[in-house]
């Protein structure tokens, strides 16, 4: 029975993983399409007079651009640290199913 319940559990941790990977992946893709939109904004505002209220409107834009990429590398490092622990998990079910293997055809 232990056996079967660690091969669920892996099929699980799979599926965890699968859907980690998948929010990294759109993630990576955001920052880098927010990458752009700031270096397209940079480009634009080269030729603005610093005090014109176009290049504040610019500024806070950007700023405001910065401040989804910090949030979404924080939700970035938030995924790739559950990846680990998906890791480690994983580690241990495949120990356990061993262990089981073991158990079953030592008896």
């Amino acid at each position: 029975m232990g056996l079967l319940i660690a091969q669920l559990r892996q099929a699980q941790i799979n599926s965890y993983r699968s859907d980690l990977e998948y929010r990294i992946q759109l993630i990576s893709t955001t920052k880098l399409d927010l990458s752009a939109q700031i270096n397209d904004l940079v480009g634009l505002g080269s030729d603005l007079d610093p005090d014109s209220p176009e290049m504040k409107a610019l500024e806070k834009k950007k700023e405001r651009l910065y401040q989804a990429e910090k949030a979404l590398d924080q939700q970035l490092q938030r995924y790739q640290n559950q990846l680990q622990m998906i890791d480690a998990e994983e580690q241990s079910v495949k120990q356990q199913i061993q262990s089981s293997i073991q158990r079953s055809f030592a008896a």
